[in-house]
């Protein structure tokens, strides 16, 4: 499993001092099958704890997702500024999936050298 942050979601979990164990965790539990909202087309929405407290006081992250292949955290928010995301934006993230997950490994590895995703080091498998 590989898992990776867009440019934006980077600089949000780097200023909300968002753990990339956290995130990291956040698939574990996807990888489980405890999902927090399927919207479709792979794409999830998973809660991510603050420290010390759970998930529900937590943020709301946007995961483009392919099942112990691929996880993109591509947008974030937390509960007290927004309530959810609208269904244009959910409809963006579905098409951007369709293209994201099929991105071969070559032109993947080009993005990021790009700096387009950073891809998080969890120094094992997350899942069998």
């Amino acid at each position: 499993m590989r898992i990776f942050k867009n440019a934006w979601f980077e600089r949000f979990a780097r200023k909300e001092g968002i753990s990339d164990t956290a995130l990291i965790q956040a698939i574990v539990r996807a990888d489980y099958g405890l999902i927090d909202a399927n919207l479709g087309s792979g794409v999830i929405k998973q809660r991510v704890a603050r420290p010390g407290q759970g998930r529900s006081a937590g943020w709301r992250t946007i995961v483009l997702y392919r099942a112990r292949q691929r996880a993109f955290f591509v947008y974030g928010f937390s509960k007290s500024r927004r309530a959810n995301i609208e269904a244009d934006e959910e409809a963006v993230f579905r098409k951007a999936a369709s293209y994201v997950l099929g991105l071969s490994d070559w032109y993947l590895t080009e993005l990021m050298i790009k700096g387009k995703f950073l891809e998080i080091d969890h120094g094992e498998e997350v899942s069998e």
